[in-house]
């Protein structure tokens, strides 16, 4: 039991990364490489250790920001879906991705930030990225900037990090869902703060993994408190690590005025059986077949839209990022025109909703 436990854990690693922090600005730059600037709010505390790290896996009493720029290298030296990981720091902009800079903001900066690239870009929406169990935060930073650029997408991309602790250990589970639990409202805080920006039109929200279970938690108390409408549009749920009577809980109390909600699930995907294992068999949101009962029938009555990416390449668990075809290319369509999901899982052109 516990070699096999080992193993799953095993499977939700990252490969590649390097041990340290990949975070240290380089001021040089590639001919063809493309720059992808990342906004950044974390419940993460700065990091005093590892200067590539920027923030650690410890948690902090408050929500913290930054602006961080990824330059990623040119097409013909890379595969799209996949972060070209440097060995060492800083990396070789030719064939890496690299951080041409970084710096820590305040609240206030971080919405004039925001206010800037909408201005700059001409781009009035938001992409909130949520990550998962294991991450590092140059691992969420780099994985947005890879989501940013390979799905073209027009929106401006904000990253939400959580003091995930970086580690495939079961007690490193359990402490990542803490700290998943313990950021919620410091997300809610974040989507408050977009929303009330003028410059700002629309926000879509992009979770992976644990993070869906922290921004489920976030929407619910918006709902709550009444203000989970407006300009909150879609949110995809990928790969969601949440029990799927949870869900179920959190849709019901979210009401009518709820945003569009995509699933993007694999029933081969071993990491969520491991997490159904520690949770005593609780069913997984993330490895349901969309196609059978009882799940076919609720997600239609609620208009829950589902993608089964079963039958894609790539590892399960995170196969959504590198398959251009599933959630990248459905930001891609859904932001550039200006659409709106519809119930049948196709785009439909109804912009006004």
């Amino acid at each position: 039991m516990a070699a096999a436990v080992a193993l799953a854990l095993l499977s939700c690693a990252c490969a590649g990364r390097p041990l340290q922090g990949v975070l240290v600005p380089n001021a040089q730059s590639a001919e063809g490489s493309a720059r992808v600037p990342i906004l950044v709010a974390t419940t993460r505390q700065r990091s005093s250790g590892d200067p590539g790290e920027l923030f650690s896996r410890d948690r902090a009493p408050e929500v913290s920001y930054a602006s961080i720029v990824v330059s990623i290298p040119p097409d013909s030296a890379r595969k799209v879906g996949e972060v070209q990981w440097p060995l060492a720091p800083p990396g070789d902009p030719q064939r890496n991705f690299v951080t041409v800079s970084a710096e820590y903001l305040d609240s206030q900066s971080f919405s004039r930030a925001v206010s800037a690239v909408a201005k700059q870009t001409h781009r009035s929406k938001v992409l909130v990225f949520v990550h998962g169990f294991n991450n590092r935060f140059d691992e969420a930073v780099y994985r947005l900037a890879q989501i940013s650029h390979d799905s073209q997408a027009p929106a401006i991309p904000v990253l939400f990090s959580w003091p995930s602790r970086g580690e495939v250990r079961l007690i490193a589970y359990a402490a990542d869902r803490e700290s998943a639990n313990e950021s919620r409202d410091s997300l809610e805080k974040l989507l408050d703060t977009l929303s009330l920006n003028p410059n700002v039109a629309e926000i879509t929200v992009l979770a992976h993994s644990m993070g869906c279970a922290v921004t489920l938690e976030a929407l619910r108390s918006k709902a709550t408190r009444g203000t989970l409408g407006g300009k909150i549009k879609n949110v995809l749920l990928v790969a969601p690590d949440v029990a799927v009577s949870d869900f179920q809980t959190e849709i019901a109390q979210m009401g009518h005025k709820r945003p569009r909600i995509a699933l993007f699930v694999s029933q081969d995907d071993q990491a969520l059986k491991l997490s159904r294992t520690i949770a005593g068999g609780v069913q997984r949101l993330g490895d349901i077949n969309p196609t059978e009962e009882p799940y076919k029938s609720e997600l239609a009555r609620q208009g829950i839209l589902a993608f089964d990416l079963t039958n894609l390449q790539g590892g399960a668990h995170s196969r959504a990022f590198e398959d251009i075809t599933s959630v990248m290319g459905m930001i891609k369509q859904r932001l550039a025109a200006g659409q709106q999901l519809s119930s049948s899982g196709t785009l439909s052109g109804d912009a006004a909703q």
